[in-house]
């Protein structure tokens, strides 16, 4: 049985990978979140009382608690999610992306690199520093069949983007300085059950059962991968279990949609599953809103996931179709949890809350 210290676990993709380790798996986690307002611990009441399972609210800026931490559980892995990362808050403040993606990875790698240095030859040899990125490192694509390899060109777009490459390079450095033994992974655009209400397919989902607008940026016609949740959750446990140090593996649904093709599908769905609309609204798509587009905004990502399944096994599961309606059906049946979100009731219950260390 391993130890795996889980980086922002609170979070959206991380703690579907905390729940995925813990119930299908019989590897114990460690939880390190500083619980911004994008982590939240609602999202991991399901294996919050598991014996496996221990949290710890910690800054990875924080170089001395990050220290006790790796003192204090001697795990075996790391898989480093904490990020800050939706585009449109880096565009109106980028700093908190400089600070959490840049130098908090940094602190990060240098906190577990003194650790590792200090293992016995078994444990050294063993261990693994993850580091879980995103497709939008590259830029866009502008040809309709290219796809993001794991050799394409770095160009990102936006202060988000430019700190995730940022740190992507920092983890490739500490390995081919230190021989640290990281491995990174590039995904395409997530989405699923817990996923906090600012992004595109919860806020389109919950501004409908409002009846409020449907904001969709310039025409709709920006191209996303789709990846559902669970699928990436499992295949970044491959990664860190199974994957080769020093390589990179690009992680993508293989269900390239428009932004606004999603946005009817969500709609549709809706109509379906939720025929009972609010007051003044005739059908759902009668509330999509065009608004102006944001700066930089990059027109199509595609993932070439073919490493991954050949060398390691893995693809998603999971349809646009099958995923999308296990989505909107998960926020149907889950409004307690979208509901303290919405009100912040699921952070002020945070304050007070003390860490063990």
């Amino acid at each position: 049985m391993r130890k795996i210290l889980v980086t922002g676990g609170a979070g959206f993709i991380g703690s579907a990978v905390v729940r995925h380790i813990i119930e299908d798996t019989k590897d114990s986690v460690v939880v390190v979140d500083k619980l911004t307002y994008a982590g939240n611990l609602d999202s991991l009441s399901d294996v919050a009382d598991n014996e496996r399972y221990a949290f710890e609210q910690v800054d990875i800026c924080n170089r001395s608690t990050l220290d006790e931490v790796f003192a204090k559980h001697q795990p075996d892995f790391v898989m480093h999610l904490a990020a800050e990362s939706h585009v449109d808050r880096s565009i109106d403040g980028p700093s908190a992306f400089i600070e959490t993606n840049i130098i908090g990875t940094y602190t990060l790698l240098e906190a577990a690199r003194h650790y590792w240095m200090a293992l016995d030859t078994v444990r050294k040899q063993a261990f693994r520093f993850h580091h879980i990125s995103t497709d939008e490192v590259y830029g866009d694509l502008h040809g309709t069949d290219d796809l993001f390899t794991e050799t394409t060109p770095y160009a990102p777009s936006s202060p988000y983007s430019a700190s995730k490459a940022s740190s992507d390079h920092l983890v490739r450095a500490w390995l081919r300085t230190y021989g640290f033994p990281t491995i990174v992974t590039n995904c395409s655009n997530n989405y699923g059950p817990y996923h906090f209400p600012e992004k595109l397919i919860p806020l389109m989902i919950l501004n409908a059962l409002e009846g409020k607008p449907l904001p969709v940026y310039g025409n709709g016609a920006q191209i996303r991968d789709w990846l559902f949740v669970e699928d990436h959750a499992k295949a970044l446990y491959k990664v860190v279990t199974e994957g080769v140090i020093g390589e990179t593996y690009n992680i993508g649904g293989h269900n390239e949609r428009k932004n606004i093709e999603v946005v009817h599908t969500i709609c549709q769905l809706l109509e379906e599953l939720a025929p009972s609309k609010p007051a003044g609204v005739a059908k759902y798509e009668d509330l999509i809103t065009y608004v102006t587009d944001r700066p930089g905004h990059d027109m199509r990502y595609a993932i070439d996931a073919g490493k991954i399944e050949r060398e390691l096994g893995w693809k998603p599961q999971e349809t646009f179709e099958s995923g999308m309606r296990k989505t909107v059906s998960w926020y149907l049946a889950n409004q307690v949890w979208w509901q303290r979100v919405l009100d912040g009731s699921y952070a002020r219950e945070r304050i007070g809350l003390k860490s063990s260390l």
